[in-house]
Protein backbone atom coordinates (compact mmCIF):
# COMPACT_ATOMS: atom_id res chain seq x y z
CA UNK A 1 0.00 0.00 0.00
CA UNK A 2 1.51 3.67 -1.06
CA UNK A 3 1.97 5.39 2.15
CA UNK A 4 3.76 8.32 0.48
CA UNK A 5 3.37 10.92 -1.87
CA UNK A 6 0.04 12.94 -2.64
CA UNK A 7 -3.27 11.41 -2.26
CA UNK A 8 -4.93 10.68 -5.64
CA UNK A 9 -7.86 12.41 -6.85
CA UNK A 10 -10.34 9.60 -5.96
CA UNK A 11 -9.92 6.73 -3.47
CA UNK A 12 -12.07 4.28 -3.05
CA UNK A 13 -14.97 4.34 0.17
CA UNK A 14 -14.41 8.20 0.11
CA UNK A 15 -18.13 8.98 -0.11
CA UNK A 16 -19.00 6.33 2.54
CA UNK A 17 -16.15 8.17 4.91
CA UNK A 18 -17.71 11.40 4.85
CA UNK A 19 -21.58 9.79 5.74
CA UNK A 20 -19.61 7.63 8.17
CA UNK A 21 -17.75 11.35 9.51
CA UNK A 22 -21.16 12.22 9.86
CA UNK A 23 -22.93 10.18 11.95
CA UNK A 24 -20.01 9.84 14.08
CA UNK A 25 -19.93 13.22 15.01
CA UNK A 26 -23.69 12.66 15.99
CA UNK A 27 -23.20 10.20 17.83
CA UNK A 28 -20.42 12.36 19.63
CA UNK A 29 -22.87 15.10 20.92
CA UNK A 30 -26.50 13.23 20.35
CA UNK A 31 -26.60 12.06 24.35
CA UNK A 32 -25.56 15.53 25.71
CA UNK A 33 -27.73 17.13 23.49
CA UNK A 34 -30.51 14.73 25.19
CA UNK A 35 -29.86 16.48 27.73
CA UNK A 36 -30.45 19.75 26.38
CA UNK A 37 -33.47 19.53 24.96
CA UNK A 38 -34.97 17.19 27.76
CA UNK A 39 -34.86 20.64 30.24
CA UNK A 40 -38.07 20.61 30.07
CA UNK A 41 -38.82 17.57 32.02
CA UNK A 42 -36.08 18.43 34.68
CA UNK A 43 -37.40 21.13 35.21
CA UNK A 44 -40.80 20.04 36.19
CA UNK A 45 -38.76 17.77 38.44
CA UNK A 46 -36.71 20.16 39.92
CA UNK A 47 -37.86 23.33 39.66
CA UNK A 48 -35.42 25.16 42.35
CA UNK A 49 -32.05 23.20 41.04
CA UNK A 50 -31.39 25.14 37.64
CA UNK A 51 -31.09 21.92 35.50
CA UNK A 52 -29.70 23.27 32.30
CA UNK A 53 -27.32 25.37 34.08
CA UNK A 54 -26.43 23.14 36.73
CA UNK A 55 -25.74 20.12 34.44
CA UNK A 56 -23.62 22.14 31.96
CA UNK A 57 -21.63 23.33 34.63
CA UNK A 58 -20.88 19.37 35.52
CA UNK A 59 -20.67 18.26 32.56
CA UNK A 60 -17.63 21.01 31.22
CA UNK A 61 -15.14 20.43 34.18
CA UNK A 62 -15.20 16.47 33.55
CA UNK A 63 -14.67 17.00 29.54
CA UNK A 64 -12.03 19.52 29.79
CA UNK A 65 -10.06 17.78 32.71
CA UNK A 66 -10.40 14.64 30.41
CA UNK A 67 -9.12 16.55 26.97
CA UNK A 68 -6.02 17.93 29.23
CA UNK A 69 -4.52 14.43 30.39
CA UNK A 70 -5.20 13.11 26.74
CA UNK A 71 -4.21 15.76 25.28
CA UNK A 72 -0.87 16.03 26.81
CA UNK A 73 -0.23 12.69 25.91
CA UNK A 74 -1.86 12.19 22.67
CA UNK A 75 1.00 10.40 20.72
CA UNK A 76 1.17 7.52 23.17
CA UNK A 77 -2.87 7.29 23.53
CA UNK A 78 -4.33 4.66 20.96
CA UNK A 79 -7.01 6.52 18.66
CA UNK A 80 -8.87 3.12 18.27
CA UNK A 81 -9.22 2.12 22.14
CA UNK A 82 -9.71 5.92 22.97
CA UNK A 83 -12.84 6.38 20.30
CA UNK A 84 -13.95 2.99 21.48
CA UNK A 85 -14.07 3.73 24.51
CA UNK A 86 -16.13 6.94 24.05
CA UNK A 87 -18.45 5.75 22.15
CA UNK A 88 -19.29 3.11 24.47
CA UNK A 89 -19.21 4.94 27.97
CA UNK A 90 -22.29 7.52 25.94
CA UNK A 91 -24.16 4.60 25.48
CA UNK A 92 -24.20 2.76 28.98
CA UNK A 93 -24.68 6.29 30.61
CA UNK A 94 -27.58 7.30 28.16
CA UNK A 95 -29.30 4.11 29.05
CA UNK A 96 -28.16 4.32 32.75
CA UNK A 97 -30.80 7.74 32.72
CA UNK A 98 -33.65 5.64 32.04
CA UNK A 99 -32.54 3.16 34.02
CA UNK A 100 -32.44 5.95 37.03
CA UNK A 101 -35.91 7.58 36.01
CA UNK A 102 -37.26 3.97 35.85
CA UNK A 103 -36.06 2.98 39.27
CA UNK A 104 -36.96 6.36 41.12
CA UNK A 105 -40.82 6.16 39.00
CA UNK A 106 -39.74 9.60 37.51
CA UNK A 107 -39.87 11.36 41.23
CA UNK A 108 -37.61 14.72 42.19
CA UNK A 109 -35.09 14.99 44.94
CA UNK A 110 -31.85 15.88 45.41
CA UNK A 111 -30.73 11.86 45.45
CA UNK A 112 -31.74 11.44 41.92
CA UNK A 113 -30.46 14.96 41.03
CA UNK A 114 -27.09 14.04 42.18
CA UNK A 115 -27.38 10.57 39.87
CA UNK A 116 -28.46 12.99 37.16
CA UNK A 117 -24.80 14.74 37.63
CA UNK A 118 -22.87 11.95 38.01
CA UNK A 119 -24.42 10.57 34.78
CA UNK A 120 -23.89 13.99 33.34
CA UNK A 121 -20.46 13.69 34.09
CA UNK A 122 -20.13 10.98 32.21
CA UNK A 123 -21.00 12.58 29.13
CA UNK A 124 -18.04 15.13 29.94
CA UNK A 125 -15.45 11.85 30.43
CA UNK A 126 -16.83 10.52 26.95
CA UNK A 127 -17.12 13.69 24.99
CA UNK A 128 -12.94 14.00 25.65
CA UNK A 129 -12.50 10.83 24.32
CA UNK A 130 -14.20 10.96 21.43
CA UNK A 131 -14.20 14.83 20.19
CA UNK A 132 -10.66 14.88 20.90
CA UNK A 133 -9.77 11.72 19.13
CA UNK A 134 -12.09 12.18 16.24
CA UNK A 135 -10.58 15.72 15.29
CA UNK A 136 -6.57 14.29 15.95
CA UNK A 137 -7.69 11.56 13.66
CA UNK A 138 -9.56 13.12 11.03
CA UNK A 139 -7.50 16.42 10.94
CA UNK A 140 -4.95 14.37 8.54
CA UNK A 141 -7.46 12.64 6.46
CA UNK A 142 -9.23 14.45 3.83
CA UNK A 143 -10.31 18.38 4.62
CA UNK A 144 -14.37 17.23 3.96
CA UNK A 145 -13.98 14.48 6.26
CA UNK A 146 -13.75 16.83 9.23
CA UNK A 147 -16.52 19.03 7.80
CA UNK A 148 -18.43 15.93 7.56
CA UNK A 149 -17.75 15.10 11.35
CA UNK A 150 -18.85 18.67 12.62
CA UNK A 151 -22.01 18.48 10.11
CA UNK A 152 -22.59 15.45 12.67
CA UNK A 153 -22.15 17.46 15.80
CA UNK A 154 -25.04 20.32 14.78
CA UNK A 155 -26.98 17.65 13.00
CA UNK A 156 -27.40 16.07 16.63
CA UNK A 157 -28.64 19.49 18.57
CA UNK A 158 -31.27 19.78 14.77
CA UNK A 159 -32.09 16.38 15.35
CA UNK A 160 -32.77 16.18 19.19
CA UNK A 161 -34.54 19.19 19.04
CA UNK A 162 -36.94 17.75 16.00
CA UNK A 163 -37.31 14.45 17.61
CA UNK A 164 -38.49 16.34 21.27
CA UNK A 165 -40.41 18.66 19.47
CA UNK A 166 -42.27 15.24 18.09
CA UNK A 167 -42.46 13.67 21.32
CA UNK A 168 -43.92 16.43 23.17
CA UNK A 169 -46.92 16.50 20.55
CA UNK A 170 -47.26 12.87 20.69
CA UNK A 171 -47.48 12.67 24.25
CA UNK A 172 -48.96 16.58 25.57
CA UNK A 173 -52.59 15.12 26.37
CA UNK A 174 -51.57 11.54 27.43
CA UNK A 175 -51.14 11.22 31.47
CA UNK A 176 -47.60 11.55 32.36
CA UNK A 177 -46.71 12.85 28.32
CA UNK A 178 -43.65 14.72 29.22
CA UNK A 179 -42.16 11.83 31.32
CA UNK A 180 -42.81 9.16 28.39
CA UNK A 181 -41.52 11.61 25.88
CA UNK A 182 -38.56 12.11 27.17
CA UNK A 183 -38.08 8.03 27.87
CA UNK A 184 -38.76 7.30 24.50
CA UNK A 185 -36.13 10.28 23.33
CA UNK A 186 -33.64 9.10 25.42
CA UNK A 187 -34.39 4.96 24.09
CA UNK A 188 -33.57 6.35 20.75
CA UNK A 189 -30.31 8.45 21.74
CA UNK A 190 -28.70 4.71 23.54
CA UNK A 191 -29.44 3.15 20.19
CA UNK A 192 -28.18 5.70 18.18
CA UNK A 193 -24.59 5.77 20.26
CA UNK A 194 -24.61 1.97 19.67
CA UNK A 195 -24.94 2.31 15.78
CA UNK A 196 -21.75 4.48 16.44
CA UNK A 197 -19.79 2.04 18.00
CA UNK A 198 -20.00 -0.80 15.25
CA UNK A 199 -19.58 1.93 12.43
CA UNK A 200 -15.92 2.83 14.12
CA UNK A 201 -15.15 -0.37 15.38
CA UNK A 202 -15.99 -2.30 12.23
CA UNK A 203 -16.66 -0.19 9.57
CA UNK A 204 -14.37 3.32 8.90
CA UNK A 205 -11.25 1.50 9.50
CA UNK A 206 -11.98 -1.06 6.49
CA UNK A 207 -12.27 1.67 4.18
CA UNK A 208 -9.65 2.01 1.81
CA UNK A 209 -9.53 5.65 1.83
CA UNK A 210 -9.48 5.81 5.65
CA UNK A 211 -6.28 2.66 5.47
CA UNK A 212 -4.50 5.06 2.84
CA UNK A 213 -4.39 8.07 5.54
CA UNK A 214 -3.69 5.90 8.27
CA UNK A 215 -0.74 4.07 6.48
CA UNK A 216 0.53 7.33 5.51
CA UNK A 217 -0.06 8.99 9.08
CA UNK A 218 2.07 5.85 10.55
CA UNK A 219 4.79 6.34 7.52
CA UNK A 220 5.19 9.87 8.93
CA UNK A 221 5.91 8.36 12.51
CA UNK A 222 2.19 8.27 14.16
CA UNK A 223 2.15 5.28 16.94
CA UNK A 224 -1.76 6.20 17.47
CA UNK A 225 -3.13 4.51 14.48
CA UNK A 226 -1.50 1.40 14.97
CA UNK A 227 -4.42 -0.53 16.36
CA UNK A 228 -6.64 1.19 13.33
CA UNK A 229 -4.56 -0.71 11.01
CA UNK A 230 -4.54 -3.56 12.37
CA UNK A 231 -8.11 -3.92 12.57
CA UNK A 232 -8.26 -3.07 8.70
CA UNK A 233 -6.47 -6.15 8.27
CA UNK A 234 -2.35 -4.28 7.71
CA UNK A 235 -0.09 -6.63 8.91
CA UNK A 236 2.24 -5.92 11.89
CA UNK A 237 5.30 -6.23 10.01
CA UNK A 238 4.08 -3.49 7.66
CA UNK A 239 3.42 -0.95 10.56
CA UNK A 240 6.42 -2.11 11.98
CA UNK A 241 8.36 -1.13 8.88
CA UNK A 242 6.66 2.46 8.30
CA UNK A 243 7.69 3.13 11.90
CA UNK A 244 11.49 2.18 11.18
CA UNK A 245 11.08 4.05 8.30
CA UNK A 246 9.18 7.33 9.55
CA UNK A 247 11.28 10.79 10.27
CA UNK A 248 11.02 11.10 13.94
CA UNK A 249 11.32 14.87 13.71
CA UNK A 250 8.08 16.65 14.46
CA UNK A 251 6.75 19.47 16.18
CA UNK A 252 6.53 19.25 20.03
CA UNK A 253 2.87 20.58 21.45
CA UNK A 254 4.73 23.76 22.56
CA UNK A 255 5.54 24.69 19.08
CA UNK A 256 1.95 23.98 17.43
CA UNK A 257 0.83 26.18 19.84
CA UNK A 258 2.68 29.06 19.49
CA UNK A 259 2.23 28.69 15.83
CA UNK A 260 -1.72 28.28 16.30
CA UNK A 261 -2.30 30.10 19.24
CA UNK A 262 -4.67 32.73 17.50
CA UNK A 263 -7.12 29.32 15.88
CA UNK A 264 -6.86 28.08 19.62
CA UNK A 265 -7.69 31.59 20.82
CA UNK A 266 -10.76 31.81 18.07
CA UNK A 267 -12.37 28.67 19.21
CA UNK A 268 -12.36 29.37 22.82
CA UNK A 269 -14.09 33.00 21.86
CA UNK A 270 -16.54 30.69 20.04
CA UNK A 271 -17.59 29.07 22.73
CA UNK A 272 -16.97 31.49 25.24
CA UNK A 273 -19.74 34.24 23.88
CA UNK A 274 -22.32 30.61 22.79
CA UNK A 275 -22.26 29.14 25.99
CA UNK A 276 -22.78 31.80 27.84
CA UNK A 277 -26.20 32.72 25.84
CA UNK A 278 -26.83 28.99 25.47
CA UNK A 279 -29.15 27.33 26.62
CA UNK A 280 -29.28 28.60 30.01
CA UNK A 281 -30.18 32.08 29.02
CA UNK A 282 -32.27 30.64 26.42
CA UNK A 283 -34.52 28.58 29.23
CA UNK A 284 -34.59 31.11 31.86
CA UNK A 285 -34.27 34.52 31.09
CA UNK A 286 -36.23 34.87 27.73
CA UNK A 287 -39.51 35.57 30.08
CA UNK A 288 -41.29 33.54 32.87
CA UNK A 289 -40.52 30.47 32.72
CA UNK A 290 -43.71 28.25 32.16
CA UNK A 291 -43.23 24.31 32.46
CA UNK A 292 -44.32 22.86 29.56
CA UNK A 293 -43.83 25.84 27.37
CA UNK A 294 -42.96 25.33 23.57
CA UNK A 295 -41.13 28.40 23.55
CA UNK A 296 -37.71 27.51 25.03
CA UNK A 297 -37.86 24.02 22.96
CA UNK A 298 -38.48 26.52 19.50
CA UNK A 299 -35.53 28.54 20.57
CA UNK A 300 -33.22 25.82 21.05
CA UNK A 301 -34.33 24.01 17.73
CA UNK A 302 -33.95 27.10 15.73
CA UNK A 303 -30.02 27.17 17.47
CA UNK A 304 -29.91 23.70 16.44
CA UNK A 305 -31.03 24.15 13.00
CA UNK A 306 -29.05 27.11 12.01
CA UNK A 307 -25.55 25.89 13.58
CA UNK A 308 -25.92 22.85 11.34
CA UNK A 309 -26.91 24.75 7.88
CA UNK A 310 -23.99 27.21 9.26
CA UNK A 311 -21.36 24.43 9.49
CA UNK A 312 -22.31 23.45 5.95
CA UNK A 313 -22.02 26.86 4.64
CA UNK A 314 -18.15 26.69 3.87
CA UNK A 315 -18.20 24.34 1.77
CA UNK A 316 -19.27 27.26 -0.76
CA UNK A 317 -15.61 28.02 -1.23
CA UNK A 318 -16.02 31.37 -2.37
CA UNK A 319 -17.77 32.55 1.20
CA UNK A 320 -15.55 30.24 3.15
CA UNK A 321 -13.25 32.78 5.19
CA UNK A 322 -9.44 31.45 5.44
CA UNK A 323 -7.83 35.11 6.58
CA UNK A 324 -6.05 34.11 9.84
CA UNK A 325 -7.25 38.20 10.39
CA UNK A 326 -10.66 37.56 9.56
CA UNK A 327 -11.17 34.97 11.47
CA UNK A 328 -10.12 36.73 14.51
CA UNK A 329 -12.37 40.29 13.61
CA UNK A 330 -15.37 38.17 12.43
CA UNK A 331 -15.49 36.11 15.66
CA UNK A 332 -14.41 39.38 18.15
CA UNK A 333 -17.99 40.98 16.58
CA UNK A 334 -20.24 37.86 17.63
CA UNK A 335 -19.37 39.81 21.25
CA UNK A 336 -21.80 42.06 19.99
CA UNK A 337 -24.73 40.12 20.66
CA UNK A 338 -24.13 39.96 24.55
CA UNK A 339 -25.77 43.65 24.69
CA UNK A 340 -28.52 42.87 21.80
CA UNK A 341 -29.95 39.40 23.67
CA UNK A 342 -30.43 41.68 26.44
CA UNK A 343 -32.08 44.31 25.92
CA UNK A 344 -34.01 42.09 23.21
CA UNK A 345 -34.59 39.46 26.32
CA UNK A 346 -35.85 43.10 28.37
CA UNK A 347 -37.66 44.94 25.72
CA UNK A 348 -38.42 43.03 22.21
CA UNK A 349 -40.91 40.52 21.54
CA UNK A 350 -40.03 36.78 20.23
CA UNK A 351 -39.74 36.94 16.87
CA UNK A 352 -36.51 39.30 17.84
CA UNK A 353 -35.79 36.67 20.31
CA UNK A 354 -35.84 33.81 17.61
CA UNK A 355 -34.14 35.93 14.95
CA UNK A 356 -30.60 36.48 17.20
CA UNK A 357 -30.94 32.95 18.26
CA UNK A 358 -30.72 31.60 14.78
CA UNK A 359 -27.70 33.92 13.77
CA UNK A 360 -25.98 32.91 17.08
CA UNK A 361 -26.27 29.33 15.77
CA UNK A 362 -25.67 30.28 12.20
CA UNK A 363 -22.42 31.84 13.21
CA UNK A 364 -21.49 29.46 15.76
CA UNK A 365 -21.26 26.61 13.37
CA UNK A 366 -19.89 28.68 10.37
CA UNK A 367 -16.65 29.70 12.42
CA UNK A 368 -15.84 26.78 13.89
CA UNK A 369 -15.68 24.63 11.02
CA UNK A 370 -13.80 27.05 9.25
CA UNK A 371 -11.24 27.16 11.40
CA UNK A 372 -11.12 23.77 12.27
CA UNK A 373 -10.29 22.79 8.38
CA UNK A 374 -8.52 25.66 8.12
CA UNK A 375 -5.42 25.13 11.26
CA UNK A 376 -4.26 21.33 10.09
CA UNK A 377 -3.51 22.58 6.62
CA UNK A 378 0.80 21.87 6.04
CA UNK A 379 1.51 20.17 9.11
CA UNK A 380 2.23 16.28 9.09
CA UNK A 381 0.07 13.40 9.74
CA UNK A 382 1.30 13.13 13.95
CA UNK A 383 1.27 16.89 14.21
CA UNK A 384 -2.00 16.92 12.92
CA UNK A 385 -3.35 14.79 15.24
CA UNK A 386 -1.91 16.99 18.38
CA UNK A 387 -3.03 19.80 16.77
CA UNK A 388 -6.49 18.79 16.31
CA UNK A 389 -6.41 17.66 20.15
CA UNK A 390 -5.30 21.40 21.23
CA UNK A 391 -8.53 23.02 18.85
CA UNK A 392 -10.55 20.50 20.96
CA UNK A 393 -8.98 21.67 24.24
CA UNK A 394 -9.18 25.33 23.72
CA UNK A 395 -12.95 24.24 22.25
CA UNK A 396 -13.89 23.07 25.41
CA UNK A 397 -12.18 25.58 27.57
CA UNK A 398 -14.45 27.89 25.50
CA UNK A 399 -17.68 26.22 26.45
CA UNK A 400 -16.41 25.57 29.99
CA UNK A 401 -15.69 29.32 30.41
CA UNK A 402 -19.16 30.12 28.53
CA UNK A 403 -20.80 28.15 31.21
CA UNK A 404 -19.29 29.76 34.16
CA UNK A 405 -20.31 33.07 32.75
CA UNK A 406 -23.64 31.70 31.63
CA UNK A 407 -24.51 32.26 35.77
CA UNK A 408 -24.02 36.00 35.84
CA UNK A 409 -27.42 36.42 33.20
CA UNK A 410 -28.84 34.66 36.46
CA UNK A 411 -27.29 36.47 38.99
CA UNK A 412 -27.41 39.97 37.11
CA UNK A 413 -30.01 39.96 34.76
CA UNK A 414 -33.58 40.67 35.77
CA UNK A 415 -34.41 40.85 31.97
CA UNK A 416 -37.94 39.37 31.34
CA UNK A 417 -40.87 39.95 28.51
Amino acid sequence: MTTSGEAPDRLEGTVLATLVCWFLGLGSLVSWNSMLTIGDYYYQLFPHYHPSRVLTLVYQPFALGTMAILAYNESKVDTRKRNIAGYILFCLSTFALIVLDLATSGKGGIGNYIGICAFVGAFGVADAHVQGGMVGDLSFMRPEFIQSFFGGLAASGALTSGLRLMTKAAFENSENGLRKGTMLFLGISTFLEFLCIFLYAFVFPKLPVVKYYRSKAASEGSKTVTCDLAAAGIQKQEIQKADDDANPQRLTTKQLFYQNIDYLMDLFLIYVLTLSIFPGFLYENTGEHQLGSWYPLVLIAMYNVLDLVGRYVPLIKFIKLESRKGLMIAILSRFLLIPAFYFTAKYGDQGWMILLVSFLGLTNGYLTVCVMTVAPKGYKGPEQNALGNLLVLFLLGGIFAGVALDWLWLIGSTAKF
